[in-house]
C-alpha cells in the first residue's frame, strides 16, 4: 500500500476503505477487551477509534474482534490436501495464516514436491510461510523418496516465503556435530531454525539448544517443556489429530511464561478440521480448561508472529495487516466473520469465494514397489520379541518384549494379547525393503489396515490380524495410486484414494472426509478401539520419535538410534 494514502487515512485527512464500529476489540499487546472501531484502507489497518470516515461501515453490535489466527507449526499434507483446499478449509475458521513444513511431501518427491505446494499456496487467499525441510529423509535408518542436503535446501531462500528451517529432527546429529546437519543450521543463520526433540533432557538439550534452534513442539509433559522455555526455546503446544497434547500442557501456561508459548495443529487430518477445526479449535480448549481468552489468542497470534518474525500481521495496530476475526461468544469463539487483507473473506463458516480444485495427474504415477519381495511371514528366531506399544494420543510409544506365539515355525498375530503383525514395504525405489515387526495397542481383532501415509518416509504401512488380509489391503493401496484401505481376508472394506504423492487428493475436502469416516467405521468393525487408528499406524513408522518404531529397514530403537533385532536373545 502507497505509504502517504496510509498516513493520510491515518491521520483521518481521507477517508479509510473500510470501518468496523461497535467492535470490542482483543487488544493482544495491552491485554484488554474494550469497545472502539477500527478502520482499514486496502489491505492494512490505519487506526483505531473515533473520528475516522469511510466509504463502507460495518457495524459489530458488540461483538469481539481479534486478529487472524495463525498455525505455527503444520504439515499441510496431513489433512489430505494440497494448499489451495486446505485454505478453504481453515480460512473460515479464523486462521489466516499458516507456517508449514512440506517434508512430507519431500520425502516423496523432492524439490519438486515443495515446489509444487508453493505454486498451489500461492493462488490461495491464505498467507503461507514455509520452513524448508531440514531431514529429507529423517534419518539413515529409513528409505526415502528423495535426500534433501544444504545445497538443496539453500536453493529454496529465495522463495520469498521460505523464512527458516524446518523442525531438525536429527537430534542426535545435531548433538554430536554431523557434518551435513550443520551444513543445513549454517546455510539457514540468521534465519528461524525450529526444532523436534522429544524427551531430550540434559547436557544433550542444552547441546541442541546451543546449535540456535529456536523452538519445539513435541513436548507431552509439562517438565519437559518448562525446561526447553527455561534453555530459551519457544515452545508450541499442539493439538493434532494423533498427537493431543494441549491439555495436558494447559497447567504449564502463566502469566510469566505465555510470551514464550504458541498454538500449533502439526498434523490434523481434513476430517478433524471440518467437524473441530484449526487453531479456533485449540484456542476453544484452552479456554475450556481454564486460560484466560486474552492469553488463548496471544498464543494463536501475536505470540507466533512475533517469534517468525512477521510483525506486519498477528496484531490489531496501525500499520498492521488488516487480517481479523468477529465473533459473539468469548468463552467458546466461532467466527462468523473473517477479513483477509482488508476484505471480507468468510462468512458463518463459509468462504464467500470457491477456488477452483488442484491438478493431480502429473502425480498420480503409482507406487514403485518390487511385489515379488512382499513377503509378511517373520521366520521364528527365538521366543521373546521387541514389541512396539502404542500409547494412546501420543506419537511416542513403548519398548515391549514379549512371548511370540508360533505357528509352524513363524512368529504370527495373537489377537487374544492384541499382538499384532506390522510391515512397512518399500514404495519410491522398488529396493525390495520389507520391515516386519509386532505391535500392540492397536486392538485389531481380525482383518488388517494400510497406507502410504507413513511418516516421514511415507512407505506403504500395513497392521493385521493374518497375512491374507494384509496382503489384500496392501493392494487395494496400490491400485487407487497410494492412499489408505481396510481390509479383512479378500475382501477390501473401505478405502480413500491420494494419488498426489499418496499423501493428498484434489478432490474436495468433505468427500475426502466421509472416505475418511468411512475408514475408521470400517476399522472400529474389525475390533479397533482407537478414535483413528490410521494415525496412530502412520506414525508407528516415524523413528525419530521414541521409543520403538519401524521401518522398511527393520526395527528402530530410537533411543539407540540404530536398528535391532525383532527377536531378544535369551
Amino acid at each position: 500500500m502507497d505509504p502517504r494514502r496510509l498516513l493520510a487515512a491515518a491521520r483521518g485527512d481521507e477517508s479509510s476503505d473500510l470501518l468496523l464500529e461497535n467492535a470490542r476489540l482483543v487488544n493482544v499487546f495491552s491485554a484488554e477487551i474494550y469497545e472502539t472501531a477500527v478502520a482499514i484502507s486496502g489491505s492494512r489497518i490505519v487506526g483505531l477509534g473515533p473520528g475516522y470516515r469511510a466509504k463502507r461501515t460495518i457495524d459489530l453490535e458488540g461483538r469481539f474482534l481479534a486478529p487472524g489466527l495463525i498455525d505455527a507449526h503444520v504439515h499441510i499434507e496431513s489433512s489430505m490436501v494440497p494448499p489451495r483446499a486446505f485454505a478453504r478449509l481453515v480460512l473460515p475458521r479464523g486462521v489466516t495464516t499458516v507456517v508449514a513444513d512440506p517434508h512430507e511431501i519431500a520425502n516423496v518427491r523432492g524439490l519438486e514436491g515443495i515446489r509444487f505446494m508453493l505454486e498451489s499456496a500461492r493462488k490461495s487467499l491464505l498467507s503461507f510461510f514455509f520452513t524448508a525441510p531440514s531431514c529429507v529423509p529423517a534419518s539413515h535408518l529409513e528409505t526415502s523418496g528423495a535426500r534433501l542436503g544444504a545445497s538443496d535446501l539453500a536453493s529454496l531462500l529465495d522463495e520469498p516465503e521460505v523464512i527458516g528451517l524446518a523442525e531438525v529432527m536429527n537430534f542426535p546429529g545435531v548433538i554430536q556435530g554431523d557434518e551435513d546437519v550443520l551444513a543445513k543450521l549454517a546455510a539457514f543463520g540468521g534465519r528461524v531454525i525450529d526444532g523436534h526433540c522429544p524427551r531430550l533432557t540434559g547436557l544433550s538439550l542444552n547441546a541442541y539448544a546451543a546449535a540456535g534452534i529456536g523452538s519445539d513442539h513435541e513436548s507431552t509433559a509439562i517438565a519437559e517443556a518448562r525446561e526447553k522455555l527455561r534453555l530459551g526455546m519457544t515452545v508450541f503446544l499442539r493439538e493434532g489429530t494423533a498427537a493431543r497434547n494441549l491439555r495436558n500442557l494447559v497447567p504449564l501456561i502463566t502469566r510469566e511464561n505465555e510470551r514464550r508459548l504458541c498454538l500449533c495443529t502439526d498434523d490434523r487430518h481434513c476430517q478433524d478440521l471440518l467437524d473441530e477445526g484449526s487453531i479456533d479449535y485449540l484456542i476453544r480448549v484452552a479456554i475450556a480448561e481454564g486460560i484466560d481468552p486474552g492469553t488463548a489468542f496471544r498464543m494463536g497470534t501475536l505470540n507466533a508472529s512475533e517469534y517468525f518474525r512477521l510483525h506486519d500481521r498477528g496484531a490489531i495496530a496501525p500499520g498492521r495487516r488488516a487480517d481479523l476475526v468477529v465473533f459473539s461468544d468469548l468463552e467458546s469463539p466461532s467466527m462468523e466473520m473473517v477479513f483477509k487483507d482488508g476484505a471480507l473473506a468468510a462468512r458463518d463458516g463459509r468462504l464467500l469465494e470457491e477456488g477452483e480444485a488442484d491438478l493431480e495427474s502429473r502425480w498420480a504415477a503409482g507406487l514403485n514397489v518390487r511385489w515379488s519381495d512382499v513377503d509378511f511371514r517373520v521366520a521364528a528366531r527365538g521366543r521373546r520379541l521387541r514389541v512396539i506399544g502404542c500409547t494412546p494420543g501420543e506419537l511416542v510409544t513403548e519398548n515391549l518384549t514379549m512371548d511370540a506365539a508360533i505357528e509352524r515355525g513363524n512368529a504370527v498375530a495373537d489377537t487374544g494379547r492384541d499382538l499384532l503383525k506390522m510391515a512397512v514395504i518399500e514404495r519410491h525405489h522398488a529396493t525390495g525393503n520389507v520391515g516386519t515387526g509386532f505391535v500392540k495397542g492397536m486392538g485389531l481383532a481380525r482383518g488388517a489396515i494400510a497406507g502410504t501415509v507413513a511418516h516421514d518416509h511415507h512407505n506403504l504401512v500395513v497392521i493385521g490380524a493374518d497375512d491374507e488380509s494384509m496382503r489384500t489391503a496392501v493392494e487395494a493401496v496400490a491400485e487407487a495410486g497410494g492412499g489408505q484401505a481396510a481390509a479383512e481376508k479378500d475382501r477390501v472394506l473401505a478405502r480413500v484414494s491420494l494419488p498426489i504423492a499418496g499423501l493428498m487428493s484434489g478432490r474436495p475436502a468433505s468427500a475426502i472426509g466421509e472416505d475418511v469416516r468411512s475408514l475408521k467405521r470400517a476399522a472400529k468393525s474389525l475390533g479397533s478401539p482407537a478414535l483413528d487408528p490410521f494415525t496412530t499406524m502412520s506414525f508407528l513408522a516415524l523413528e525419530v520419535v521414541p521409543s520403538l518404531k519401524l521401518t522398511d529397514l527393520g526395527l528402530v530403537d530410537v533411543e539407540r538410534f540404530e536398528i535391532v533385532p525383532l527377536f531378544v536373545q535369551d
